[in-house]
Parts: structure tokens; C-alpha cells; sequence
């Protein structure tokens, strides 16, 4: 018997399209040793509810989804077709008691600020999310998410994608495209003034805790889904990265990690893409078409001005209302430092050829 003082955690997990699971987990600081899991799903038969918690009971702290999942299998395997989970899953289950044991924190334990920026130059942006991803790791900044404003036309490159495996000279030449690399990896986005939504958000490692990569995109867009669906759009997410719709894909997110977990989540929507010029600026692979399981790329976005007939301020203005009232977020501005740092940054990285070309 160990004499290590007992450690006590708590985490919820809204699922996505689901219901909510909340772990409460006791720990000698390195096995489980008391574990009581509740919440507003639907079990049968109810005999396998009394199962969950001593499945988990003798897990090492340091136990992975997997593994979790897998001793909650077990125990249930006995039910058969009898056992019906109804809004969660097994694996809903290790991913909240990961969050407990990773001290995972919910969106309202911060103080958030949201940001309806001036219009900039896309450099400008992609150097802003580098320095407010700083800033919040650095603790000079709150959480906060920002709403990109631009009017050049621009592609903005995954941070290891190849330059000329993925975008068309003659199509940069005879649109006037500008093309920027950003830090995060993913795929090309072409961004047209006014055509497109995005959107960046800057998130304390505690609050993705306990999620793998795949879950931390769908748990982080949760506002966003909400808010096109009261716009009368059913969106959801394709792994790993895709926002589509029942009409079609609506946009993508990437994702930059720093050292200490501090995250910089990004994503952007179609707005009114012209698809016709965009296939003359990116070479969009038959490889990547296939697995999409869609004959073109045209074929395969769907913009948001043809799915609800908004604004495209309307519908910004609707997911920074969702956001705000969701997570009790406060209006904010970029500083001057910021702004100055930003600045320094298109100077020396993102302007220039070597960071553009860094990967031929």
C-alpha cells in the first residue's frame, strides 16, 4: 500500500453531436484508484454502468486513449449486442479521464478577447499569428481569438508544403497572387478579399489536455459548428482537418504547437471562392482529389454565400456573438508592440524569398 497522498481530478467532455461525460478520478500518483464517471448519456442495460468505474481502477496515470478504451471494452464485452451506448462512446470515456489526469481545463476557465481586426496585408496576418501565439505563451496576452481582415489576393502555403509542386507560375502571374508561408503545417489556402472567412485562435496547452491531435481540431471548432448551424448549415468535421458540409467542404484548419503546448489554431471557411481562378493558381493533386472521393476540385468546396444566402460580415458577426456567448469573451485590439512586432516579422521572415522558398 502506497503512502502517497491521494490526488483528486475532475474533467467534463461535451461530445461532439453527443452528450456530456464528466470523470471524477482519484489517483496514489501512479495508478487509479477510484474513478466515478457520470453524465447526461443513455447506457443499456443499466447493469453495465456499474462496470465503467472498476474497469479503470488499477490503470497506470500515465495510461494512453487507447489503453483506456481498451480495459472499458473489456469490461462491457460480456453484454454483447445487448449493450447500447447512446450519446458516447468507450473512447469518450478514456479521452475525459485523460483530461482529469491532465489537469484539462474548460473554455470559460479563461478570460478570452476577441479580436475584429483592421484590414492588413496577408503577410501581416500570417506574422500576427506568430506573435500573438507568443504573447499568449508568454503570458502577456489572455486567450484570444482573431478574425482576419485583408483585400490583396493571396495564397497562404502550409509551412512544409513544396512551392512548386503546389502552387501554377502562370496563374500567380496573371491573378497578381501573392503568395505567404505560414508556421503551421496543413494545405494551400486561396484567399481572395472578401471571399473567404478565417479566423485564428490562441489556446493555453491545459486546455486541450488529454486530447490527441485529431480530437484537439474537433474540440476546438465546437463555436464554429454551432454557429453555421444556426445559420441553417450542418457542418461537421472530416478528419482530420476539414470543415465540410452536407453540400460540400467548407474550409480547413491547421495547427502550430509550441514547446510548452501553448497552440495556435487556425481555420479558414469559403466564403464566395472563385473556384475557377483558384484551379489556375493551385495544383491541387489527383491524389488529394480521390481520397476526397470527389471528381474536381471545384466539385469539392462549397462556399457559405450559397449555403445561407448572408453577409459575409453577417456570418462573422454570428460566430464572434457565438463565441462570445459561449465563453463570456470581451472585445480587444491588437497592441502597438504587437503590431510593431508583426511588422518586424514580415521584414525578416515572412516577406521575404528564403522563408517563401524555404522548401522548393
Amino acid at each position: 500500500m502506497t503512502n502517497e497522498p491521494l490526488q483528486h481530478f475532475h474533467a467534463e467532455y461535451k461530445v461532439i453531436g453527443g452528450k456530456l461525460v464528466v470523470a471524477d478520478v482519484e489517483t496514489d500518483g501512479k495508478v487509479i484508484i477510484g474513478v466515478k464517471i457520470s453524465g447526461d448519456f443513455f447506457l443499456e442495460p443499466e447493469e453495465a454502468y456499474f462496470d465503467l468505474a472498476p474497469a479503470l481502477v488499477g490503470a497506470k496515470v500515465t495510461a494512453d486513449n487507447a489503453t483506456l478504451r481498451s480495459r472499458i471494452d473489456e469490461a462491457l464485452a460480456g453484454y454483447g449486442t445487448e449493450l447500447a451506448m447512446h450519446g458516447f462512446s468507450t473512447a469518450d470515456i478514456a479521452t475525459v479521464v485523460r483530461r482529469a489526469l491532465g489537469s484539462a481545463a474548460n473554455f470559460t476557465d479563461f478570460e478570452w478577447q476577441v479580436i475584429r481586426g483592421e484590414v492588413l496585408p496577408t503577410e501581416m496576418n500570417v506574422a500576427l499569428d506568430e506573435v500573438l501565439l507568443g504573447e499568449v505563451a508568454a503570458g502577456r496576452r489572455k486567450p484570444t481569438l482573431r478574425f482576419w481582415e485583408w483585400e490583396d489576393t493571396a495564397t497562404v502555403i502550409g509551412a512544409f508544403q513544396s512551392y512548386v509542386n503546389e502552387l501554377r507560375p502562370e496563374g500567380i502571374e496573371k491573378h497578381g497572387v501573392k503568395v505567404v508561408r505560414r508556421i503551421s503545417g496543413g494545405g494551400a489556402m486561396f484567399m481572395e478579399g472578401g471571399n473567404c472567412i478565417t479566423y485564428s485562435m490562441f489556446v493555453p496547452a491545459s486546455l486541450v489536455a488529454g486530447l490527441d491531435y485529431e480530437e484537439s481540431y474537433v474540440f476546438l471548432d465546437q463555436w464554429v459548428l454551432a454557429a453555421l448551424k444556426s445559420l441553417g448549415v450542418e457542418a461537421f468535421y472530416k478528419p482530420i482537418n476539414d470543415i465540410s458540409s452536407t453540400g460540400g467542404k467548407i474550409g480547413g484548419a491547421a495547427q502550430k504547437r509550441l514547446k510548452d503546448g501553448t497552440l495556435l489554431h487556425h481555420a479558414t471557411m469559403s466564403y464566395d471562392i472563385d473556384a475557377d481562378k483558384m484551379v489556375e493558381v493551385l495544383r491541387i493533386g489527383e491524389a488529394k482529389i480521390s481520397d476526397k472521393g470527389v471528381a474536381s476540385a471545384k466539385k469539392r468546396v462549397d462556399p457559405l454565400r450559397s449555403q445561407t444566402g448572408e453577409a459575409r460580415e453577417s456570418i462573422i458577426d454570428v460566430m464572434a456573438d457565438t463565441f462570445r456567448a459561449r465563453y463570456g469573451a470581451h472585445e480587444d485590439t491588437y497592441t502597438q508592440a504587437e503590431l510593431e512586432k508583426a511588422r518586424a516579422l514580415v521584414a525578416e521572415k515572412f516577406g521575404t524569398e528564403k522563408w517563401t522558398h524555404r522548401v522548393p
